[in-house]
C-alpha cells in the first residue's frame, strides 16, 4: 500500500533520482531543485513555508510531492507547490494518492480554507486530475500557469 514520508537525510538521494518523461519535463521541476528550495521557502505575495515528502509503495521511492503554507496569505492558505509520479510508476494512482493525501491534512487544519495549484496550460493530465478532485481554474496565469484554486471550508 503507498504511504507519504517525509524528506531526510537517508532518502533526499534516492528522491532526485525520480523522472517523469522526456515529454512531461517541462511540466515540473525537478526533485533536486524542490529540496532545495524546501530549505529556504519561496516568496510570492508572502512567505512560504514548504514541505517536501516521497511517495513509496512499500520500500520504492515512486513519487514526490511538496505543499507549501502561509496562513497570512490573503486568498490561499495552503499551495501544491509539486507533485510528480516517476515514469516508470504513472497510471497506477500514485498521483491522486499523494493528491488526497495533502488534501485530507489541509481538511484537518481549520486555518486553511483555500487550496492553490498551478500547472502548466498544456498538461492536460494534470488539469483533468485536479478539477476531478474539485480545483476550479481561476482564469489567472501565474509564472506561465494555469492557476486554480479549492475551496475546503
Amino acid at each position: 500500500m503507498a504511504e507519504v514520508r517525509p524528506v531526510t537525510i537517508e532518502n533526499w538521494q534516492t528522491l532526485i533520482n525520480l523522472k517523469v518523461r522526456d515529454d512531461q519535463k517541462n511540466f515540473v521541476a525537478s526533485n533536486l531543485y524542490s529540496i532545495a528550495q524546501s530549505k529556504f521557502g519561496d516568496e510570492y505575495e508572502g512567505l512560504w513555508d514548504l514541505f517536501p515528502f516521497g511517495i513509496y509503495e512499500e520500500d520504492t521511492p515512486v513519487g514526490f510531492l511538496m505543499y507549501a503554507l502561509n496562513f497570512q496569505h490573503p486568498t490561499h492558505q495552503a499551495y501544491i507547490q509539486r507533485l510528480m509520479v516517476d515514469e516508470n510508476f504513472q497510471g497506477k494512482g500514485y498521483g491522486r494518492f499523494g493528491m488526497n493525501w495533502m488534501l485530507d491534512l489541509f481538511r484537518e487544519d481549520e486555518r486553511i480554507k483555500v487550496v492553490g495549484i498551478s500547472y502548466e496550460p498544456d498538461n492536460e493530465v494534470a488539469r483533468k486530475l485536479y478539477a476531478g478532485l474539485g480545483f476550479e481554474e481561476t482564469g489567472k496565469i501565474v509564472d506561465g500557469e494555469t492557476e486554480a484554486m479549492l475551496k475546503i471550508r
